[in-house]
């Protein structure tokens, strides 16, 4: 499973400090920042569990960091459906 998230983390030394923080804390999850990019992205992935989004967030703003998840552009819309 991969989440993306996007966040308030602009700096890369904070970057740095939130992935290893959250590898200590979340062992079962790969995480990486691409501040390149507008939305400061946040990637998960993890192979063994589903990701918790509502744990992961709120562990994040302990640091300071705002996160949410961006919604996934691959769905296709509602009216799609009809």
């Amino acid at each position: 499973m991969v989440e993306i998230f996007r966040t308030n983390c602009k700096n890369p030394a904070q970057a740095d400090i939130l992935i290893t923080q959250l590898q200590m804390a979340f062992v079962d999850y790969e995480v990486n920042f691409d501040l390149d990019d507008c939305d400061n992205i946040l990637r998960v992935e993890c192979s063994s569990e589903l990701i918790d989004a509502a744990l992961l967030i709120e562990f994040l703003k302990t640091f300071g960091c705002l996160a949410e998840i961006l919604p996934d552009e691959a769905t296709p819309p509602l009216w799609a459906f009809s």
